[in-house]
């Protein structure tokens, strides 16, 4: 797909102009954390192609956008979805979003990954008058603050498993019982595990994988698993402990995002050292549905090819899920036909 230069309000960067972007977004930090630890990712390790868009007046109006916001989306577009941060203290700026009609197109269903609720919120304030609805998905963001010698990491109890390095023959497995997999492609699983740390715990015997933890292109520990045979053995908490380490050697800021309502993920993060930092919101949304009839202007002169058309739209609509059945819609545009021949 052709990469687009230059939007209605933002520009592409250079990849010689990241490591100042990123140096700028440290003053912002926590909220900014993964805007920055994905720049970060994608100047050391390159784990996934990323376009990264700043204003034309940066950084006066510091609204920074990446795209793809994520790795799989239906149509597998580049600018299906995007990534994007706004310091909460200028988060008007987010309204010149709703004017980018270049880099986003407002009429297709768009996808925004894990974004600060501020930033939402205000897309929300725009996208929402003009007919459109958003599916939500809330998490909170938990940053370890402390030192990695805070971490004691303790030998596993079991001898019938042993921890190691995941490799790329996992990524299907653990692409299969991720949550999120229908934002995120199999192939972006295997370049992390190939790139950035990675942990399995493994049976000694068969050298199944049992619990795994990754480390994600946009800086967070993610995809912790554990299949349901091995649950309620303790593994999270030692992959967790060795991921932050880990994490915290290759030059990144542990943090991990968690459900509300995931009480256990919360009580274990808490108890290593993490905090709440900020919440974030996963986003898809979706454009006003618009009718064929409100775009049908009659004007007396009703003919067979009005009806044929105009037959053939109000298909496409039950295609869509519109509700009425083609025989319903058949039914209705004859009789319309059949009134006009009277007429005559």
């Amino acid at each position: 797909m052709e990469i687009i230069a230059e939007g209605k309000h933002f520009r592409l960067v250079e990849d010689s102009e990241l490591p100042e972007i990123l140096e700028y977004l440290e003053q912002f930090l926590p909220e900014s954390l993964k805007f920055h630890q994905t720049i970060r990712t994608y100047l050391n390790d390159r784990v996934w192609q990323f376009y990264f868009y700043v204003t034309k007046d940066w950084p006066d109006n510091p609204v920074c956008l990446h795209f793809p916001g994520c790795t799989l989306t239906p149509n597998d577009d580049t600018y299906e979805s995007f990534g994007i941060f706004c310091p909460s203290n200028q988060i008007e700026c987010i309204d010149l979003l709703r004017t980018e009609d270049v880099l986003i197109d407002w009429k297709k269903p768009l996808y925004l990954n894990f974004t600060h609720k501020a930033i939402v919120n205000q897309i929300e304030s725009f996208y929402t008058l003009d007919g459109g609805t958003m599916e939500k998905l809330e998490g909170d963001v938990y940053v370890y603050n402390k030192l990695p010698e805070d971490l004691q990491v303790d030998e596993l109890q079991s001898d019938e498993v042993e921890m190691r390095p995941l490799t790329i023959d996992n990524a299907k497995v653990i692409h299969d019982l991720y949550p999120a997999s229908e934002v995120e492609c199999v192939a972006v699983f295997e370049k992390l595990i190939e790139t950035l740390p990675g942990i399995g715990i493994y049976r000694k015997d068969t050298g199944e994988i049992a619990a795994w933890m990754v480390h994600s292109y946009y800086g967070a520990m993610f995809s912790m698993q554990t299949k349901p045979e091995f649950r309620r053995k303790g593994f999270g908490i030692h992959l967790a402990k060795n991921l932050t380490k880990q994490v915290i050697f290759r030059g990144y800021r542990p943090f991990v995002v968690i459900r509300p309502e995931n009480e256990a993920s919360r009580n274990l993060y808490t108890k290593l050292g993490f905090t709440k930092a900020y919440e974030m919101i996963r986003v898809t949304m979706k454009p006003q549905l618009k009718s064929p009839l409100n775009d049908y202007q009659p004007d007396g002169n009703c003919n067979e090819n009005d009806i044929e058309t105009l037959q053939r739209e109000l298909q496409d609509m039950c295609s869509n899920g519109f509700g009425k059945s083609t025989e319903e819609i058949n039914g209705g545009t004859n009789g319309i036909l059949a009134a006009e021949e009277n007429s005559n």
